[in-house]
């Protein structure tokens, strides 16, 4: 075929995936490209746009390394990332709800015991953490692994401070007989994804700030059910309702409440529940 124009185009370049032997890229790549090109014809995208958008995209593939992923911070901040776990995670009634791993998770982390403080003496108003894990019917798994991280006062996470020497604010604990765990650590802040780059530059363009409410991590696993990747986010911090990655939601808000035992501080509580395998595949 010869001769494109803006309206026989999409039609050759889809013609052209017809020997394509993977079935499923073949669907991918067609909707791609039907999507992409009915974007450009509904724009009316000029030269000088075009080539702005080879270049932001240039630039996000440069500022990618071993430490920085610019092109899933776009995707993050697209709403990219929260729609494909929503696909990807439909829960059953009981089990808690996902949502982004983000970008500091690390495999290497201490193991700890229930109760331990994996602040280690960081600045912050003190918070203990009781947490449960249970099937969605209220089961309790014990020795279901829980991973936690969460940034500091400041807004850093460990990973994100070169001068610090081991892990701080994050730890593995593994649930008791009751499927239940503990541990001490400071309240978490709100904090802004990295914007120096340009993903910032386009939040700029747009209007929109760069910030997270205050949350904690945690990625829960136990034999027989799908792991679960989630935030609990603190009621009472700023941007709740604009979340920088869109990863807010109703269920995982909680009251970080005062504490009225001895001591001061905070406490969580909160109950996880996992999606079991058998449910999955239903």
């Amino acid at each position: 075929m010869r001769d494109f124009d803006e309206s026989n185009i999409t039609d050759a370049v889809i013609d052209s995936l017809a020997q394509t032997k993977d079935a499923r890229l073949k669907t991918i790549m067609t909707s791609l490209v039907r999507h992409l090109h009915d974007f450009v014809r509904d724009v009316e995208i000029t030269f000088d746009e075009w080539n702005h958008a080879i270049d932001f995209l240039t630039r996000t593939g440069q500022m990618c390394s071993d430490k920085r992923q610019e092109f899933i911070l776009l995707s993050d901040t697209l709403g990219v990332s929260m729609l494909v776990d929503a696909i990807n995670h439909r829960m059953p009634e009981g089990a808690t709800e996902t949502t982004v791993l983000g970008p500091f998770f690390v495999a290497s982390r201490p193991d700890e015991p229930l109760g331990a403080d994996i602040s280690h003496g960081a600045e912050g108003e003190p918070l203990l953490v009781e947490g449960s894990v249970s099937s969605p019917d209220g089961v309790p798994l014990e020795g279901a692994t829980v991973d936690v991280w969460q940034a500091d006062d400041d807004g850093y996470y460990d990973v994100q401070r070169p001068e610090l020497q081991s892990s701080l604010l994050r730890a593995r604990f593994r649930t008791d007989k009751q499927g239940r765990f503990s541990f001490k650590s400071i309240m978490p802040a709100f904090y802004p994804i990295p914007d120096d780059g340009p993903v910032g530059e386009m939040l700029g363009a747009l209007g929109r700030h760069p910030n997270r409410p205050a949350h904690i991590h945690f990625m829960i696993a136990a034999e027989g059910y799908e792991t679960l990747i989630t935030h609990i986010f603190n009621a009472e911090s700023p941007y709740l309702d604009s979340d920088a990655v869109f990863g807010v939601k109703n269920s995982l808000i909680a009251t970080f409440a005062k504490n009225a035992g001895n001591g001061s501080g905070r406490v969580l509580k909160y109950r996880f529940g996992l999606k079991s395998l058998s449910q999955e595949r239903q």
